[in-house]
């Protein structure tokens, strides 16, 4: 099969597509013919060296994929052969096959074509992992979510609208409108005088209850200066900077919770649940129409490189997608 490979690490340069052995899905995993993926800022990481995917012979990327089944392992009764499915994964969904365990496959909306479902599971079940499992959003409350027009931000605002939950987003200037279109009740502009943060706690004047951080560095003095007490910031990223300097004082004062998270390192057991657990209350968003994936450009596999470029210059509105056969 063709696939995505890193050769070295460094820019997209280093991408390189190429033959690789096909996949054998082992027990209760199934093989899915892949028609879309998607670019995140993970791939990014992972391409330079700073994000290492799991063990595998030729390092292909890729964390999530839509396509069909087109093989069942030893022991898989959830699926059939032509099923159409979704799902996240640890590395390999740059690539016109893939294995995943019939559990963490999720299967796709009946209206969502599978080339933009290649988009929908990293960001939609990150946000709402985020917001939901891990901060802890209820219907009426209030989530502040940095990069709000990004892929996991302009699914965070939508999954708020859907919960009935508030949604105050920051994001570049230009953006700002694409984040009111798609819910948010304010709209910050990243690059405020003065920072976004007296902007936010000006809006929410009780604090806001869930923080979603995708960027991470000197954002996290303000976002603790937004809380709500009780409130918890969810870090999923580090966009801005790996390391901060914060007020630890204002941490107590709140009774706050500061959560780190990735899906990727998560163990399987804790992959399925979620998987489960999305398809249960995430997915018939999709299907009534409640949610939907914001493409912002389209690329081949062998445009991958082009891809990551492209995803670099911070123009992006929502997913960069890679389409990899025809639907």
């Amino acid at each position: 099969m063709r696939a995505v490979v890193l050769n070295g690490y460094g820019g997209p340069e280093v991408l390189v597509v190429r033959e690789v052995p096909d996949p054998v899905p082992g027990p209760r995993e199934v093989l899915v013919e892949v028609v879309a993926t998607a670019l995140n800022r993970a791939d990014l990481l992972q391409r330079m060296g700073l994000y290492p995917g799991p063990p595998m012979e030729f390092e292909i990327p890729g964390l999530e994929f839509a396509g069909r089944v087109s093989a069942l392992g030893e022991g898989c009764t959830r699926w059939s052969v032509g099923d159409a499915v979704m799902g996240i994964i640890g590395g390999g969904g740059d690539a016109e096959r893939l294995v995943v365990h019939e559990d963490q496959a999720v299967r796709v909306a009946a209206n969502v074509p599978l080339d933009v479902a290649g988009g929908l599971t990293e960001v939609f079940v990150t946000a709402w992992d985020a917001l939901v499992l891990q901060g802890g959003l209820v219907a009426g409350g209030t989530a502040l979510v940095h990069a709000g027009a990004s892929g996991v931000g302009t699914a965070a605002i939508q999954l708020c609208r859907l919960m009935g939950a508030e949604a105050i987003a920051t994001a570049s200037a230009g953006k700002l409108d694409v984040c009111r279109g798609l819910g948010a009740a304010l709209a910050v502009d990243r690059a405020t005088e003065g920072g976004w943060g007296p902007v936010v706690a000006a809006h929410a004047r009780d604090g806001v209850d869930v923080v979603l951080d995708v960027v991470g560095g000197d954002y996290l003095e303000q976002n603790l200066d937004c809380l709500a007490t009780g409130g918890t910031i969810v870090q999923v990223g580090v966009m801005g900077g790996g390391t901060a300097t914060f007020t630890l004082a204002k941490m107590l004062f709140k009774k706050a919770t500061l959560v780190g998270t990735t899906l990727r390192s998560r163990s399987l057991a804790e992959k399925v649940a979620v998987s489960r657990a999305f398809e249960d209350q995430v997915v018939p968003g999709f299907e009534d129409g409640r949610l939907e994936v914001v493409v912002d450009r389209r690329f081949g596999l062998d445009e991958v490189a082009e891809a990551h470029a492209y995803l670099e210059t911070d123009a992006s509105v929502g997913k960069v997608l890679l389409e990899v056969a025809s639907a």
